[in-house]
């Protein structure tokens, strides 16, 4: 099978995550990543055996520190058919330009503004669409949480408004310079918060989110209210949502009562990095009122995209025609659960 070329411009907390996972796919193959720091990740890097690429100016620097590149960014960009932007957010606009030059398409991460690519893209919602596009943007940990249920719900009954609050963590792990340490913060302070504005760009829906950020760096959490035109019930729900992709239900009463226990399954489970790519949803927060639904779930933001990601190689490239064909292989080579955690 021929494989498409793909490179990975910026190697961090979700570059790197992209890279082990592309290395996976049978129909795709990772030519190299780009990195601008000769720091440890390069050198463990080029242990696993991925070829470094740098911006012309930083082959120097690289070189003084040992750690020899492949070549410059422009030699990755001419040896592939696409590129993941995967750099700090907002700076991959500026490589936008260079991509176009070397006519590769490009696939965006969400903390860039949704006009850098044709497209905001979430698997379950608009995949189709999605197909043969130039450019598109995966968009953030928290909004593809929020599209996952909410382009899951819309299936079932129409959507007329969705109101949730996302508990954010401050840092993620490894990061050593943000907080807060002792303080809850609301960010932004005003209503609503950009995850809505977000949601929006892949999925027409009246909502509003409120964000508030706390001294953790495991997981987000939400909760989420959602008023349907047509009634349901909580065994509608729980069942809609076991028989989705990507979403994992867990039961409380076997010990998973918080994001910590939640990244202590991960470790159990063996996973790299503790890494939860699907949205977990605990079950009995579950609850219906006629037309209201409410639940939580939780959101590891430094997994949670990845999948995505692979999926929207696909959609460029048209890999894959139907969103159903993209989720069978990317969850099967990555390990995704679906259905219900429980005893």
């Amino acid at each position: 099978m021929s494989r498409v070329k793909v490179g990975i411009n910026g190697y961090g907390t979700i570059g790197k995550r992209i890279a082990d996972a592309i290395r996976l796919q049978p129909d795709i193959e990772l030519v190299g990543v780009v990195k601008t720091k000769p720091d440890y990740a390069s050198i463990v890097a080029k242990m696993n055996g991925i070829n470094i690429y740098v911006p012309e100016n930083y082959l120097k620097k690289f070189e003084e520190k040992g750690v020899n590149p492949s070549g410059t960014i422009e030699d990755l960009l001419s040896k592939i058919d696409i590129i993941i932007d995967a750099t700090p957010g907002g700076t991959g606009v500026t490589y936008k330009q260079l991509y176009d030059k070397y006519n590769v398409k490009a696939v965006f991460q969400g903390g860039e503004k949704p006009e850098v690519a044709d497209l905001s893209f979430n698997t379950l919602c608009n995949y189709e669409e999605a197909l043969g596009k130039n450019s598109l943007r995966v968009v953030s940990c928290n909004t593809t949480a929020l599209l996952r249920t909410l382009c899951t719900l819309k299936n079932i009954s129409k959507i007329r408004k969705v109101r949730a609050t996302i508990v954010r963590r401050a840092a993620d792990p490894k990061e050593i310079k943000k907080g807060p340490i002792n303080a809850i913060v609301p960010n932004p302070s005003t209503i609503p918060s950009h995850h809505a504005l977000d949601v929006k760009t892949v999925l027409d829906v009246d909502i509003i989110t409120m964000a508030v950020i706390v001294p953790t760096t495991l997981m987000h959490l939400h909760t989420v209210y959602v008023e349907l035109e047509s009634s349901v019930t909580r065994n509608d729900i729980e069942e809609l949502f076991a028989d989705t992709p990507r979403i994992l239900l867990v039961d409380p009463s076997i010990g998973l009562k918080s994001t910590a226990e939640l990244i202590e399954l991960a470790r159990d489970l063996g996973r790299k990095r503790n890494d939860i790519p699907e949205l977990l949803v605990w079950q009995d927060s579950i609850e219906t009122r006629g037309t209201e639904v409410m639940w939580m779930h939780a959101v590891h933001q430094e997994s949670i995209v990845v999948p995505e990601n692979i999926d929207a190689i696909r959609a460029v490239a048209q890999l894959a025609y139907k969103a159903e064909e993209t989720i069978e292989l990317t969850d099967k080579t990555l390990k995704i659960l679906h259905g219900r955690l429980a005893s």
